[in-house]
């Protein structure tokens, strides 16, 4: 099985407002997918389904073979989120934060130390392993959120949003990062930033009004509107309304 996420029909309305409607998608292990649209277009309320905080109304979803629903432990065990709000504890040092997450897990005491100084140099985290959080930079602060959400290991990382605020220097560090983490995690971003999802993304789904109006590579999605870059191709989507799965 290549695919690491599937999803059929997925649908979700609150009350008669209609937010996703029958989405219906094929993400491939290891790859880097694009979620982008403007916002109101369904994306975010998407990956709350996959994550389980929200249930569809009607369609199913698996991630790696198992149902979001029927199995969603199995689901939680195998996927990690980094929100787009920064999700760390501002008090704690960087320490403290990956130790606190590696408690919530239930990890062991040894298997703590060796997966929090693993992921500490990964991100190069120690110069700044006794300081407290709310005292980094932003780029730090996100780092050390993603650290967060890979502590465990996980198949199927989300990242909502992960460069937002940051400066362009930033933001570019952080795009080494998820290169790097690509090769052995599947990655679903969303982001609002166009040359972040050229520089990055596989392949990328552009949603309107909930619903899918193209996926695929960058080179695809400029062939299919016949536009001269990827931000003319975004535009002509989701404006003129021209639909290709």
């Amino acid at each position: 099985m290549n695919s690491a996420i599937s999803t059929v029909d997925l649908t979700k309305k609150y009350g008669d407002k209609l937010v996703v409607n029958n989405v219906s998608l094929t993400i491939n292990r290891g790859e880097l997918f694009g979620l982008l649209g403007v916002n109101g277009a369904g994306k975010t309320t998407v990956i709350n389904i996959l994550c389980g905080l929200t249930k569809p109304t009607s369609g199913h979803a698996t991630i790696l073979g198992e149902d979001i629903q029927r199995n969603r432990e199995k689901v939680h065990e195998i996927i990690a989120v980094s929100p787009q709000e920064t999700a760390i504890a501002p008090n704690l040092t960087v320490r403290e934060n990956l130790e606190f997450m590696a408690g919530i897990h239930g990890l062991s005491k040894k298997n703590q130390i060796e997966k929090i100084n693993k992921i500490m140099s990964e991100f190069s985290l120690h110069p700044f392993e006794k300081q407290k959080s709310k005292t980094l930079s932003g780029g730090w602060k996100r780092k050390l959120s993603i650290a967060l959400a890979l502590l465990t290991e996980p198949k199927v990382l989300f990242l909502d949003e992960p460069t937002l605020g940051l400066d362009i220097l930033g933001r570019r560090e952080l795009w080494g990062l998820i290169e790097r983490l690509k090769k052995e995690t599947t990655i679903i971003l969303t982001t609002h930033y166009l040359e972040e999802a050229e520089a990055l993304c596989d392949r990328i789904c552009i949603m309107k009004d909930g619903e899918v109006k193209a996926v695929g590579t960058v080179n695809e999605l400029v062939d299919l509107t016949q536009s001269n870059s990827f931000e003319d191709a975004f535009v002509s989507l989701v404006t003129k309304g021209v639909s290709s799965n």
